[in-house]
Parts: C-alpha cells; structure tokens; sequence
C-alpha cells in the first residue's frame, strides 16, 4: 500500500516556526520570492530575521551596473520585509560550490546571530546555486550540531515546488508581498515571476481549507535527519511516494 495523503502533504496550516530566524538566500529576490510572505507574518508577529544573500548576482540580467542594482533591490525589499540585517556576500553567481572556507563562514554567521530557525531553499530546486546553497547551509549545520547549536533546519520553495511537510497561510501578506516582489524590476523584467510565484503560493492551497487563498510551503527537518548527508535525507523524503 501506497501511503496516504496526509504522510505527503499537510492539511491544516501551522504556526510560524520560533525566531529569530536566518534565511540564506542564492540569490537577491529568492528570499522575497520564496518565503516573502512568512518573512511578513514574522514581522507581524515580532519575530527577528536575518539574512545572508550568497551571490552577487552578476548574470541576472544585462545592465552593466546588475550587482549594484540588485543590491539596491534586495536593501529596499529587506526594510519592507522587516529584516533585522542583511549580508551580501558577493560570491559569483552560478559559481556557488562546496568549499570549507564558504562552509565555515556560514558556520560563523549561524554562531554569532544564534538563531532559532535557519532556512535555505529545497534541495529540488532546478537553479545550481540555490541547490548548492542547501548542501552548504546542511554541511555548516551539520558542524555545529557537534557542538551543541541546535536550530530548526527548514527549506523553503522558490521556483518549484519541493515536497513539503509546513504551510504557512500567507492570504493576509499576500497585497504586501506583491509590493515587495515589484521591488525586484531588474528580474521581473526577465521573466514574468510575479506571476510564477502567485501561481506557485496558490497551487499551496490545494491541501488546505478554502478560506486559504495564498500559502507558502516549508519542509522542516527532524533532528534526527542531521546524522545524514543531505543527499540521503533526500532520498528518504522520495521513499514516502514509493
């Protein structure tokens, strides 16, 4: 017997994981384009975010000045997202890869802002740096469970849908979230993702009551799972459709 609905899919949206939290994100837009709307309802709800921009972002677009401009971008939608600070680290875009160097300096940043929640896009992510982000987030967490640093280990969606085990009901940040998704011209000018995404946080709903109208979609990890590489947890999480 296959399993049943439930063991795949939640049916009932839940609360907002404990904060502060720290998002890395691949790329300046995934984190508004991924989870904007949660980040919003944290903000509502008094939760303390951080968050930790990997790339510059360099092949985003034509514009000579791109890096500058999207720093810009991701400045302004980080204030209306609430986000408590924001790092930029300028690694090259679609050249993320798994280095101990990158690997210790997120370890660093998830010591010094001790966070409660850590989020990084799912590993089924068709984009290279956003799956390597995950590999790189998972190998830093996996370093500092050895020493006692237990935050919630949760991916988030960005362009796809990824399996999820959490739903968040973002019906009520959704107007706002639009607002910070415009905020991206620079990409919203190379595909229509405003749409995309809309499309992506309704297709969420199907699972739930339908006073939901937009929900974003998390898979949240069990500690357990932290005694495994990421790619075998990974294949655990396909087992369940088998």
């Amino acid at each position: 017997m296959l399993n049943p609905e439930h063991v795949l899919i939640p049916f009932q949206a839940a609360l907002l994981p404990p904060g502060p939290w720290l998002v890395f994100a691949p790329h300046a837009d995934d984190e508004t384009f991924g989870m904007g709307g949660s980040l919003l309802k944290a903000k509502n709800e008094g939760i303390e975010t951080h968050l930790v921009v990997l790339t510059d972002g360099a092949l985003g677009g034509e514009s000579e000045d791109l890096v500058k401009v999207r720093e810009e971008e991701v400045n302004q939608a980080a204030q209306l997202l609430g986000i408590k600070s924001l790092h930029c680290w300028s690694e090259p875009d679609r050249g993320l890869d798994y280095n101990e160097s990158l690997v210790g300096k997120i370890t660093d940043t998830i010591r010094a802002l001790a966070p409660a929640a850590v989020f990084f896009p799912g590993p089924f992510e068709i984009h290279p740096d956003h799956r390597a982000t995950a590999f790189l987030v998972w190998s830093a967490l996996q370093k500092l469970r050895g020493n006692g640093v237990v935050p919630e280990v949760i991916a988030y969606e960005i362009g796809v849908q990824n399996p999820v085990n959490l739903l968040i009901d973002v019906t009520e940040q959704y107007a706002e979230k639009k607002k910070a998704m415009a905020i991206y011209a620079s990409q919203n000018s190379e595909n229509n993702y405003q749409e995309l995404v809309l499309a992506l946080d309704k297709g969420r709903t199907f699972s739930l009551p339908a006073k939901v109208e937009f929900a974003e979609g998390f898979f949240r990890f069990q500690s357990k799972d932290m005694a495994l590489s990421l790619q075998e947890v990974t294949h655990k999480i396909v087992d369940l459709y088998q």
